[in-house]
């Protein structure tokens, strides 16, 4: 049997030194979170962090080298707000707690290369600014520095990331001037932005262990494409939904594409957007009836879950289809954010070409999302 994301969330809190049986206490001194409402997003303000809001998160993803070479990566840090009572003076109180994940996908190896840290905001390593992108947690480093590009190193233990990503252009804003729906009523809405077609400069350390107890090491620098979303909320899921299938897509032709749709236990989308933007970040199409025809299936040996192997994606008149770098790309966050979800570097392939790369995300396939 397995864990519920419910008893996997109170395992976390419990590690990370929080009473899960206090709410009462901590929501009865706690403000409300805010709500989502249409306003300018100002930057670099925005490039940090919002704490009063519910949630938050920070994530690059990206292509390393070419054909048989390639390799996909993800980095993702996430911001949580508690409803632990906000006038406690403590400085180790447990009111704000960041999570970050990491993975390597190497076509050779067949599975996902993963790594993941949890841990509270405060004096023991974990640490993000609200007046830019500097997110810091047990080592772990993601920033934007003061040329604009993005710095991340990431030093796991079967694996070191450390990568510098340049974006060629502003953010791109999300839904209306970066308001971004997620449903029909208006509470159910993020600010979003993304810096797609980021040029990538990286250096991977690869460990493996023999059977006999050495260690070796294997060094590789990579150049490639990444993308990045700075999105925050206090409520995304719509009532009937359960999680939620999204793409960014960094096109041959320098342009990109943002979808999503969220779906119900059936599989039925009761929610969708399509972004199409050009190489300068203006919008091409939006539509919020593009069709997800999953394809095939893949059973995870780990959390037992079944998910699509891939998907036809029909616009219009247009059809294109999203094939996998790799079948194996599902994330054990179990330790963390808790559960498992699929992160995977897919390409979008047109009429039997190849006309951009990018990565998929696949939730609520086990156990309905929870935040």
């Amino acid at each position: 049997m397995h864990n519920t994301p419910r008893r996997l969330y109170l395992k976390s809190l419990i590690l990370l030194g929080i009473n899960p049986s206090l709410p009462s206490l901590a929501e009865s001194t706690s403000p409300p979170y805010p709500e989502v409402r249409p306003r300018a997003l100002v930057f670099p303000r925005d490039y940090g962090a919002h704490p009063e809001f519910r949630t938050e998160w920070w994530y690059m993803t990206g292509w390393l080298g070419q054909g048989e070479d390639a390799i996909g990566f993800q980095v993702t840090f996430f911001r949580s707000r508690t409803r632990h009572p906000a006038d406690n003076p403590s400085r180790f109180a447990p009111q704000q707690l960041l999570f970050a994940h990491a993975a390597l996908a190497i076509p050779s190896e067949g599975k996902l290369r993963h790594a993941e840290l949890a841990g509270r905001a405060g004096p023991a390593g974990a640490a993000f600014s609200s007046l830019d992108t500097d997110l810091h947690l047990s080592g772990w480093r993601l920033q934007r520095q003061s040329n604009g590009s993005y710095s991340v190193v990431i030093p796991a233990d079967t694996f070191t990331l450390t990568l510098e990503a340049k974006p060629p252009q502003g953010p791109v804003l999300r839904g209306v001037s970066g308001v971004s729906s997620k449903g029909p009523a208006a509470q159910f809405a993020s600010y979003y932005y993304s810096r797609p077609q980021l040029n990538v400069s990286a250096q991977i350390t690869l460990k493996s262990v023999s059977k006999s107890a050495r260690t070796s090491e294997q060094r590789l620098n990579k150049t490639g494409l990444a993308w990045f979303d700075h999105e925050w909320s206090s409520s995304l899921m719509m009532p009937g939904a359960v999680g939620w299938d999204w793409i960014g897509i960094n096109l041959l032709d320098g342009g990109s594409i943002m979808a999503f749709r969220m779906r119900d236990a059936a599989g039925v989308t009761v929610f969708s957007e399509w972004d199409w933007r050009d190489a300068l970040g203006k919008p091409l199409e939006t539509h919020r009836n593009a069709s997800w025809i999953p394809l095939g299936q893949w059973r995870s040996p780990r959390s037992l879950y079944t998910y699509p192997e891939r998907f036809t994606l029909r616009v219009g008149s247009r059809e294109w289809t999203l094939q996998p770098l790799m079948r194996d790309q599902e994330v054990d966050a179990r330790a963390s954010t808790g559960g498992y979800y699929y992160e995977g570097a897919v390409q979008l392939i047109e009429q039997g070409k190849v006309v951009g790369r990018g990565y998929l995300e696949l939730t609520g396939y086990g156990t309905p999302v929870s935040l």
